[in-house]
């Protein structure tokens, strides 16, 4: 008689191990666990450019920050993430601190060894309940250390950190228009519609528009180089055109030489 398995999953909600059951499975049955688990987000109703965009520009705006300062920081969009014995959630955006930002189809939170550092999610018309409400709460109780949600229709923006004396939210208080995270050691604000990242005074520059700024270096640079080979061609039709005088004064020389000579001889007969 086939033995049953250790931990199976439910289709219909799809859940990581408990911790306790987590322990007590071997490495092999941990890995099969792991790899059942969907990798799929069920969409909830469209939501358009409204709802892509501000989360593409961030995602990319942190991505190329990171990487321009050596730190290692995990982020993903809408990645399913299993806490132990917790209903699956995909965040908008989110980010683990000081893991390897491999590619990974899913984040589970007893594989990785670490939960979520930084959520942030998008609201619109159709998530404003979960968002502003329920995930405040669930995401506390699970422990992630900070909680944004930019609202899109309301151009508003809520951060959340939590409590090191009890697992509750306390609200990030902006500053001149800004909200602070500790997590990403970057503020948050509102600007042209999106939410934006600033270091200091300076704004984390989006995947755009550091593309701009290197078209623009691009386009600097070819316009130099032209610059310098149309001075290097003049320099060379100057020198090409001091040598000819060259060579016609010395031509001249020679011609003024031969008949002074020739004068010479003529006198002396």
């Amino acid at each position: 008689m086939a033995s049953s398995p250790p931990y199976s999953i439910d289709p219909a909600d799809p859940r990581a191990p408990s911790l306790a059951v987590w322990e007590k499975l071997t490495p092999s049955e941990r890995q099969r666990v792991v790899d059942q688990l969907p990798s799929e987000v069920e969409l909830g109703p469209p939501e358009g450019d409204p709802h892509r965009i501000p989360k593409q520009r961030g995602i990319e705006a942190l991505d190329a920050f990171f990487q321009r300062i050596g730190r290692k920081v995990y982020l993903s969009s809408e990645l399913p993430v299993y806490y132990p014995g917790e209903r699956m959630f995909a965040p908008d955006l989110i980010a683990v601190c000081d893991v390897e930002p491999a590619e990974r189809m899913r984040w589970v939170v007893a594989n990785e060894g670490k939960g979520l550092d930084f959520a942030l999610e998008v609201t619109l018309e159709g998530s404003r309940t979960k968002d502003l409400n329920e995930n405040v709460e669930r995401f506390a109780r699970l422990g992630i250390p900070e909680y944004f949600i930019f609202d899109r229709k309301h151009l508003r923006l809520y951060g959340h950190r939590l409590l090191q004396a009890e697992p509750r939210y306390a609200p990030i208080v902006p500053q001149q228009g800004r909200w602070h995270s500790e997590i990403l050691g970057l503020d948050l604000a509102i600007e042209g519609g999106r939410f934006r990242f600033y270091l200091g005074t300076a704004v984390v520059p989006e995947l755009s528009e550091l593309v701009s700024r290197a078209n623009a270096l691009a386009e600097d640079l070819q316009s130099r180089l032209e610059q310098l080979e149309t001075q290097v061609l003049s320099e060379q039709q100057r020198a090409s055109s001091e040598q000819q005088r060259a060579e016609n004064a010395e031509a001249r020389i020679a011609e003024l030489e031969a008949e002074l000579a020739r004068l010479r001889g003529e006198r002396s007969r």
